[in-house]
């Protein structure tokens, strides 16, 4: 959810000041989000099978976490469908803050709706209700989540900025100095 946040804000500045750049972070990001979004309903599932006895189940979160990737796909099919950057850009990034509305609903699912998922374990305003192995294992894990996205995102923009930009000057005498 976090990474499509941040999607949506680089989108939002790219479309509002114009800046290539801006958009090139977000379309970095998206597929990024978009696999770990996956791995979130596809494990979920997997702990789903034995926990609740279905695979899948019409629950508030894990229907609005399937939006969720859904607007991550649709973001970049409609980012590549279109030809020219520029307009492309644009269009992802109305289609990407209009889907921002779906990150509150599914952090709230659980408070709004009566559903099979519980409610958060850990919160800045209370103390934990895990064990601290298991909450120092997640944050251990959650740590190195941030840092493979932030590695990868970075990775993927530079091959953005490289294709985007390989008919210009700046890059080409950059080739030549390196």
């Amino acid at each position: 959810m976090f990474i499509y946040l941040m999607m949506s804000f680089w989108a939002g500045i790219g479309l509002v000041m114009n800046t290539r750049l801006s958009s090139m972070m977000a379309h970095a990001l998206a597929p990024t989000g978009a696999m770990m979004t996956f791995i979130a309903l596809w494990t979920g599932a997997l702990w789903g099978r034995p926990t609740w006895g279905a695979w899948w189940v019409w629950d508030a979160r894990l229907t609005s976490e399937l939006i969720l990737l859904f607007l991550y796909i649709g973001y970049m099919a409609l980012r590549s469908s279109i030809e020219d950057p520029r307009r492309g850009d644009k269009a992802s990034a109305i289609l990407a803050l209009v889907g921002v509305v779906n990150v509150p609903i599914i952090y709230f699912s659980v408070q709004w709706w009566n559903t099979l998922h519980q409610g958060a374990s850990v919160s800045f305003t209370k103390s934990p209700s895990m064990a601290s192995s298991m909450l120092s294992g997640m944050l251990v894990m959650a740590l190195a989540f941030w840092m493979y996205s932030i590695a990868v995102s970075l990775i993927r923009v530079r091959k953005i900025i490289r294709d985007r930009e390989s008919n210009t000057g700046w890059l080409n005498e950059s080739k030549g100095a390196g």
